[in-house]
């Protein structure tokens, strides 16, 4: 009987999905539970078996910073998955895209060591950073995703970043009333990875979102 109580509690623990992001999974400027990240954390524990979700983005973080947190989050957490949701504020600070692939395939590599898998979220530039770093931005995470064999939705703000109406002034920042549509986004390649088994070291097979090619507005200098 102790052995399978024991076994009942450990079945009724929820997993964890660890969002890694800045200000776009932050709830920039609208209430924190308009955003896409609260919205996951009440969709998630209406499921059985239920899963939390900790959401450790900052508002300004770029991926080296992120790659900086990233192994005390992993070891307080222990996340079944990683949400990666950074480079905004590399590419806005036109840093170069060789430093963001390196940071990003550092904590894809630190997360599949800690048997997490592994969702990353991809994000367009403002037009004026012209098409050859917008392209070299969009191929790091197509690359990534697959060289390294993790899930990506490859624009975070599909059918919300070139609709005004569905973002705030500075043309960066989806308003509560979008924030819905970006996490059915997310949502569509998340959502098989919660059934999937826990993920071993050896390779879990590739899942992206249909990709598009898209213009995004922007006229700050951080997310």
């Amino acid at each position: 009987m102790l052995l399978g109580g024991i076994g009942a509690a450990q079945a009724a623990t929820p997993k964890t999905v660890l969002v890694l992001g800045d200000s776009l999974s932050a709830a920039h400027n609208i209430p924190v539970e308009a955003g896409w990240v609260h919205l996951l954390e009440a969709r998630l524990a209406k499921m059985v078996p239920m899963w939390t979700v900790v959401n450790a983005s900052i508002s300004g973080e770029t991926s080296l910073s992120g790659r900086n947190r990233l192994p005390d989050l992993l070891k307080t957490y222990r996340p079944a998955v990683l949400v990666i949701e950074l480079g905004a504020n590399d590419g806005l600070q036109g840093l170069p895209l060789a430093a963001l692939r390196d940071n990003l395939a550092a904590m894809i590599a630190m997360a599949q060591r800690s048997g997490a898998k592994v969702l990353l979220l991809g994000i367009e530039l403002p037009v004026n950073y012209g098409p050859q770093y917008r392209d070299g931005l969009r191929a790091v995470y197509a690359d990534l995703a697959r060289n390294r064999q993790v899930a990506l939705v490859p624009f975070l703000l599909e059918g919300v970043a070139l609709d005004p109406a569905l973002m705030q002034d500075d043309g960066l920042h989806p308003l509560a009333s979008a924030e819905p549509k970006v996490l059915e986004t997310v949502w569509q390649v998340l959502a098989p990875m919660l059934h999937q088994p826990a993920r071993s070291t050896g390779s879990m097979s590739p899942r992206s979102a249909s990709h598009k090619n898209h213009s995004a507005r922007a006229t700050s200098s951080h997310m």
